[in-house]
């Protein structure tokens, strides 16, 4: 299923763990493939296909440095889909505020 939209697709990218474990390590600095792949018990073009999955979501970037191509995080794909995730944090916040405040009143005995 190949994702119509830049926030499925994002979702869709994050849903793997090696792959949020790629970012994490992206977001020290860019880094080859090679050096990705050193923490996973994998190879280099089983990297490359996260990273192309990556790449394709807009959350990563590849250069080319002679023959190396560095992949580097994009943090404007990721602040996209950290702003929709706020508006239900938001939601769930307030929720919760009431939820607190209807216990508050069962405890003083004034439940409405």
């Amino acid at each position: 299923m190949i994702a119509t939209d830049p926030l499925s697709a994002t979702f869709g990218a994050l849903a793997d763990p090696t792959r949020r474990a790629i970012l994490a390590r992206l977001a020290q600095g860019e880094a080859s493939v090679g050096e990705l792949a050193k923490p996973f018990a994998m190879s280099g073009p089983a990297v490359t296909k996260h990273l192309k999955v990556l790449e394709g979501a807009g959350l990563i970037s590849r250069g080319r440095i002679g023959q190396q191509r560095p992949a580097k995080l994009e943090v404007e794909t990721l602040k996209a889909a950290t702003a929709w995730l706020a508006e239900y944090q938001r939601f769930w916040e307030a929720k919760f505020d009431d939820l607190d405040a209807y216990l508050g009143n069962l405890n003083n005995g004034d439940s409405k």
